[in-house]
């Protein structure tokens, strides 16, 4: 059965960087901007900071909407299922206690799931850095409008 996804992707920046999250999903090393999955009855603000509180323990305040995905996409894990994600300009509401690694994929263990949280200078910042065609959009997007 074919079904639509919604993703919901907050645009941290801090000191002239961008925060992004590594991961280990299916066996695959990912890069992606922090954020997740819709449920069912949850609005995409409430969403959003669901993620970033559950991912980070980090409140954020969202600022405004950056980009919500004009083209179609098939999710890379699930052929059946067509992705729609909404992305934010997310300011936190306090100091940074989560931690920061300084290499990609800076995992304490590679195992499903595993996650570690990174900075990118945004004069650095390039389209690549990401793993998913729509998040390449949004570096794109951010490297032309920053």
């Amino acid at each position: 059965m074919k079904s639509l996804n919604v993703r919901v992707y907050g645009i941290l920046i801090h000191e002239n960087k961008l925060l992004v999250s590594d991961e280990y999903i299916k066996g695959m090393k990912i890069t992606k901007l922090p954020g997740g999955g819709l449920e069912f009855g949850e609005g995409t603000h409430d969403c959003l900071k669901r993620e970033f509180k559950e991912e980070l323990d980090l409140d954020v305040e969202i600022e405004s909407h950056f980009y919500t995905t004009d083209f179609f996409v098939n999710s890379a894990f699930s052929r059946a299922n067509q992705l729609i994600s909404i992305y934010y300009i997310v300011k936190s509401k306090k100091d940074f206690n989560f931690k920061i690694s300084n290499k990609p994929f800076d995992f304490e263990k590679l195992e499903e799931g595993a996650q570690s949280m990174r900075w990118i200078e945004i004069p650095t910042l390039s389209e690549n850095d990401f793993t998913f065609i729509i998040d390449k959009r949004v570096g794109e997007l951010l490297i032309n409008n920053l």
